[in-house]
């Protein structure tokens, strides 16, 4: 069975860190684009930061460069959204998608995996 399963998030204080996770289960992680996209209330969903399956990275939000890194760990089937210097505007659900494509996609719905979002509060 294909699962991609997200967990971390949850409230911080502005200034703060958080890490969150996407777990694939039934297929390679490793060979899949991943992007991690965020929805804040009354807002559309965009798209954040983008790992490539050549591990080439894509920021899509301008405010999050030099807070957000996104990496991977082969072995654990897993990709890391790690954030820092959390900002109140940073609050939304976030999450991750795979794509079978060698590039990174702003649209989250060219992605054919979804994990089932998490939610993210910066609030103090």
């Amino acid at each position: 069975q294909l699962q991609f399963v997200q967990s971390g998030g949850g409230l911080v204080q502005p200034g703060g860190s958080l890490r969150l996770s996407c777990a694939a289960s039934g297929f390679t992680l490793d060979y899949y684009t991943v992007g991690w996209f965020r929805q804040a209330p009354g807002k559309e969903r965009e798209g954040v930061l983008c790992i490539s399956s050549n591990d080439d990275s894509t920021y899509y939000v301008d405010s999050v460069k030099g807070r957000f890194t996104i990496s991977r760990d082969a072995a654990k089937n897993t990709v890391y959204l790690q954030m820092s210097s959390l900002k109140p505007e940073d609050t939304a659900v976030y999450s991750c998608a795979a794509a079978w494509s060698p590039t990174c996609y702003s649209d989250y719905d060219l992605y054919n995996y979804w994990g089932q979002g998490t939610q993210v509060t910066v609030s103090s």
